[in-house]
């Protein structure tokens, strides 16, 4: 008989529908799950990608500002820190005698070092009335630095 299906596959026939069915819905949620993880994915690499720049900039910062900071404590410690000095005319050498130490503040970091330097006689001068007159330099225009200097 043609038209004649067996019990047994009529009864299983709600099991197969069912776990076709299930296998169905299995294989779409898979297939949601696995685009919703990817979305995931990508969005905690671009908020890795946007973590790490600013980290990267926040270290720059942060090192920018520790080398402002040490430059202006360098600038002043040398702005305390200066060299003194004395100087002395021994004429029975004909000699000059300088004296230099250097202090922090007022706290001296050296001893006094001496220096004794040769005086020279002073050059003579030629009397004012034989003196050269100066050199005077016209301009073309009036804004120029020599006009200015010569007003």
């Amino acid at each position: 008989m043609p038209g004649f299906v067996p019990d047994y596959v009529l009864a299983a026939m709600p099991f197969v529908v069912a776990a076709g069915a299930a296998l169905l819905t299995a294989i779409l949620m898979n297939a949601r799950t696995d685009a919703a993880l990817a979305c995931q994915r990508a969005a905690l690499a671009e908020v890795r990608a946007l973590l790490a720049t600013q980290h990267r900039a926040m270290e720059e910062r942060v090192r920018a500002a520790e080398e402002e900071s040490k430059r202006r404590a360098l600038n002043e410690f040398l702005a305390d820190v200066r060299v003194d000095e004395r100087r002395f005319l021994i004429e029975s050498r004909g000699t000059m005698l300088l004296q230099e130490r250097v202090s922090f503040r007022n706290i001296p970091l050296t001893p006094w070092v001496d220096r004794e330097l040769p005086v020279m006689k002073p050059l003579a001068l030629p009397p004012p009335e034989i003196a050269a007159e100066p050199l005077r330099v016209e301009a073309a225009r009036s804004s120029s630095p020599l006009r200015r200097l010569q007003r």
